[in-house]
C-alpha cells in the first residue's frame, strides 16, 4: 500500500473512506504521524488522528 512497513485492515478501510481527492495528501501525513510516533504499524487511531487533523 505504501513505503511504511505495515497498516493494519482497520486503518487501510479507514483510509478508504477519505475522499479520493485529498487521500494521497491524507497517507502522506497518516505515515509522517506513525513515524514521528515511532509507531510499528499505522493503526485506526492513527488514521483518525489525522482524519481529525484535516477536519472530516
Amino acid at each position: 500500500m505504501s513505503d511504511f512497513p505495515s497498516w493494519t485492515t482497520e486503518a487501510q478501510a479507514k483510509l478508504k473512506n477519505i475522499p479520493f481527492f485529498v487521500r494521497a495528501q491524507a497517507r502522506k501525513r497518516i505515515e509522517d504521524v506513525a513515524r514521528e510516533q515511532d509507531a510499528d504499524a499505522i493503526t485506526a487511531e492513527i488514521v483518525e488522528q489525522v482524519r481529525l487533523e484535516f477536519g472530516q
